[in-house]
């Protein structure tokens, strides 16, 4: 077997494993050297890394257990001392590795701007995990600056997780505008008008002069004498190829490792892949053509002949929530022509560059779904003159009329990219499909990495997959709610209301239920639809709630229970905590802890004391905190204007209005809620399931967060300038989930399945309908606050429910 040795464990040396190993896994003893302490990861991943939407974990391409699998000598965390040609062996810091063949991967390394104070503690680059997480760091220092010194793809990102993470972001640019090398200047204007608005702050035209300090920076001096504090500087201006380690072996460099189209060096037994390399003069910094080029060398170690050529390259970003695209030559020029779209009430904007009838060049920004077709018509250098007069608006619109959307992606070519996050072509995805016989989309991201990362290309993915599978694809396929109906809970909600079924045994009748009562799984679901789609009709069922519910408490695992009241916006007073202190004593309350939700719970209750328990704390006009609901259970709030001095709204008064106005309203699982003051984010509002992030501008309405079992950032939805549409927007999604939300089902969940097109449609875009869902919720809260711990503490409820243990055993009282 011959010996295979890698230098560097990055996304192209990973490429080149992968496809190596799907030929054969038995070719080549693999020795895998890395500088970094760790494996392949995702390194277009970072920004969410850094921004908190993803753990480090989500974005690992290559954990132990597959390199293990495959049986990879790995030496992470060394470097590689040098490269002995004449023995051929590669010299680490640990010794020495013997090879056969030899892959340079070294990537490339961050530029520094040289000038004064670059060395200073504080000052970084942004390039791997190691730098994100020194970000990381500096932003948990409360009202600590940031300076982001290049406005380029890299930059931006940085400065957007940066943000995301509480920090005072500014971005200098030398040029004029954005992402200059990607975007015209009106994509750039646009770029920075959306990046503002997020709280980012942006200097263009702006020359860094040096850097201010002692032994750590404390701030930026530009050349035309502004200074701006900073307790940490990223720069971001751009990256040279690493080609030390290739030049001290005496292989040919220039700018970088030169190699030909099999990807060889100068030396027939060292190839180079990524970063690291110049191929016809030129470098690569964008993944595709890494990926392209790992494909190339894959098949040339395995003795097959394939050759490495030149594509035209695109650029995509998401990141804050701007979406952009730019492939080609989109400069003027003489000879050339201009199609531009402008809608500025939707932040969208177009630019075709044609010559000689051929698209040459694009830039789009806020409405990318067009971004593919432009990018083949570039690449495949056909005429468009043909359809000049209705371009601009992209596939669908050829002929003057809306085509399919699945013959739009059946004419896209085997080799259009569809996930560019993992440079994942149609063929291989469909492909991939028939073989192995995928038919969900969690198996086609397990076996592609399509839609796995950053996920835009979702619905791309699963319109291949329609196109594949025929009608045998169904991504709304039918889940029965248990083994008491084939049913699925979206059928049985649509006949609730279409036969005007009003009780469980009507529903179980009509809907021909296979058993007489139900069971666990189907008569709390059937409980609460019924709740939602007739408020004010039906009775709650108390017996088809689980014993939190109808106990309003939390049962504790030795048979006790918890108490936690309502605490409005997390605000107390002084009669409040008396008479939780009075509480507490009474009834020989042995724990009292402080929740995440800021609110205080009293922990081993008796069964037996609970309504006496909740009668005292009702006398102090404390309610139910519904700890237990599948309801709203709190707002969780900063202290806002009222105290902070970086406070730009009154996160406190916004939450309680919240709170009020929305509690006691059941809903699919439970929901949690924030208002974070200032985009420091001390709520922690990005990641509950609907959150608000005041600003200068009014407020930032996010939705779709998770931080339990699964962690997942929000999404934003949309900004409001007053507290009234701030209200009005979150009450109209939260009924929105209500109506259309499958029972247990938490709302990032709801939003993956019904897609957050047809939510803002809903509820953001057009007005009567916000209004309309609006009004069903106040119509609604009529009938639902009322407040179950009075109800039970002064209703004389005689059941089984609190008598003593001892009485009735837990067992039963846990039924």
């Amino acid at each position: 077997m011959q010996k295979l040795v890698v230098i560097g464990a990055g996304m192209a040396s990973g490429r080149v494993l992968e496809n190596l190993f799907e030929t054969d896994p038995q070719a080549y003893e693999v020795t895998l050297f890395n500088a970094e302490p760790r494996g392949n990861y995702n390194r277009i991943m970072l920004s969410p890394v850094l921004s908190g939407e993803k753990s480090f974990d989500e974005i690992v391409t290559h954990n132990e257990g597959w390199y293990a699998g495959y049986k990879v000598a790995c030496r992470f965390g060394e470097k590689v001392v040098s490269i002995d040609r004449a023995r051929k062996v590669v010299v680490g810091e640990n010794g020495e590795a013997p090879y056969d063949k030899l892959i340079i991967a070294t990537g490339s390394v961050p530029f520094i701007v040289p000038v004064e104070g670059r060395d200073l503690e504080g000052v970084i680059t942004y390039r791997d995990l190691d730098d994100t997480n020194v970000m990381i760091e500096a932003s948990a220092t409360q009202g600590a600056k940031a300076v982001v010194i290049g406005g380029g793809l890299l930059g931006l990102e940085a400065a957007a997780g940066l943000r995301l993470r509480g920090m005072e972001v500014t971005v200098l640019h030398l040029s004029g505008h954005l992402m200059d090398r990607q975007l015209d200047e009106a994509a750039g204007y646009l770029l920075k008008r959306d990046l503002e608005k997020r709280g980012i702050a942006v200097m263009t035209k702006a020359s860094t002069q040096k850097i201010l300090g002692t032994e750590r920076v404390e701030g930026v001096e530009l050349a035309d004498g502004t200074v701006l504090p900073a307790d940490l500087v990223v720069m971001a201006v751009g990256i040279r190829p690493s080609a030390e380690i290739a030049k001290a072996a005496g292989l040919a460099v220039n700018r970088a490792i030169v190699v030909d189209a099999q990807l060889r060096t100068s030396d027939p037994d060292i190839y180079a892949v990524g970063e690291c390399t110049e191929f016809n003069g030129m470098l690569f910094g964008l993944v595709a053509p890494l990926y392209d080029q790992a494909k190339v060398l894959a098949k040339v170690l395995m003795g097959e002949a394939d050759s490495f050529a030149v594509k035209e390259l695109s650029t995509k970003l998401k990141v804050t929530g701007c979406d952009l695209f730019s492939a080609g030559d989109f400069a003027a020029g003489e000879g050339r022509e201009e199609i531009v779209l402008r809608d500025p009430s939707h932040g969208v904007y177009r630019r075709l560059v044609i010559e000689n009838d051929r698209l040459v060049g694009a830039v789009m920004y806020g409405d990318t779904g067009d971004a593919n077709w432009f990018f083949d018509l570039i690449r495949d250098g056909s005429s468009v003159a043909a359809m000049r007069d209705t371009l601009i608006f992209g596939q669908s619109y050829q002929g003057g009329s809306p085509l399919d959307p699945m013959a739009a992606v059946a004419a896209l070519p085997d080799d259009a990219e569809i996930c560019g996050c993992n440079g994942v072509c149609k063929s291989k995805i469909t492909g991939t499909i028939t073989a192995k016989g995928l038919t969900s989309l969690d198996e086609v991201r397990a076996h592609t990495k399509a839609s796995s990362s950053c996920g835009t290309c979702t619905g791309l993915v699963e319109q291949l997959m329609a196109l594949t599978l025929g009608a045998s694809f169904n991504p709304q396929a039918v889940k029965p709610m248990c083994g008491c109906t084939d049913l699925g809970h979206a059928d049985v909600r649509r006949l609730i209301v279409a036969k005007e079924l009003k009780s469980i045994p009507e529903v179980m009748q009509e809907l021909e239920w296979k058993t007489s009562c139900g069971c666990a799984k189907c008569r709390p679901a059937l409980n609460y639809y019924l709740i939602a789609d007739w408020p004010g009709e039906y009775r709650d069922d108390e017996q088809s709630r689980f014993i939190n519910e109808r106990v309003h408490a939390n049962i504790q695992k030795d048979g006790t229970y918890s108490v936690v009241p309502r605490m409005w916006g997390g605000m107390t007073s002084a009669s409040e905590l008396r008479a939780i202190a009075d509480v507490v004593d009474k009834f020989n309350i042995p724990s009292v802890k402080c929740t995440g939700g800021q609110r205080i719970d009293m922990l081993g209750v008796k069964k037996e004391d609970l309504p006496a328990v909740w009668a005292d704390l009702n006398a102090a006009g404390m309610v139910s905190g519904a700890a237990y609901g599948k309801a709203l259970r709190t707002v969780k709030t900063c202290v806002g204007t009222d105290w902070c001095r970086f406070g730009t709204q009154d996160s406190t008064g916004l939450g309680m209005r919240i709170e009020k106005f929305m509690w006691g309203s059941w809903t699919p699982a439970k929901v949690k809620m924030a208002v974070s003051g200032c985009p420091r984010n001390c709520a922690e509002a990005t990641c509950k399931d609907v959150g608000v992030i005041c600003t200068d501008a009014g407020y930032e309405i996010h939705f779709a967060g998770a931080a339990g079992l699964d962690i997942k950032g929000t999404e934003v939805l949309t900004q409001v300038r007053t507290e009234e549409e701030a209200i009005e927007m979150i009450v109209a999604l939260v009924q929105l989930y209500r109506e259309q939300g499958h029972y247990l089902e938490r709302i990032y969940k709801w939003l993956r399945r019904v897609g957050m097109e047809s939510i803002k449609a809903a509820v953001v875009e057009d007005a009567a309908k916000r209004r309309h869902y609006f009004d069903r919720f106040v119509k609604s809260q009529e009938t639902a606050q009322r407040d179950p711990w009075a109800d039970r503490a002064t209703g004389g409820v005689a059941s089984h429910e609190f008598k003593p243990m001892a009485e009735i055993g837990f067992k039963e009282a846990a039924e």
